[in-house]
């Protein structure tokens, strides 16, 4: 299903958005490394959405079950 890969990616999209004003208040080490960190993650993220979107990979196997199930239904 589709709509999951994509309602993960318009949520991670969100985040950004409510923490990029936050980013250049970071001064210290600490608050870089997390902020490096935390763009690390979102980019892992957004990436294996992406490639799931495109289908260069297998969903997750909670979406797979319910392809099965639509499968099941239509067949």
């Amino acid at each position: 299903m589709r709509i999951y890969t994509l309602l993960r990616l318009m949520f991670s999209l969100f985040l950004l958005y409510v923490a990029w004003p936050f980013v250049p208040l970071a001064v210290t080490q600490e608050a870089k490394l997390f902020w490096l960190v935390w763009f690390g993650l979102f980019f892992l993220v957004v990436g294996s959405n992406l490639a799931t979107l495109l289908q260069m990979s297998d969903p997750p196997v909670m979406e797979q079950a319910d392809e099965l199930k639509q499968e099941r239904k239509l067949g």
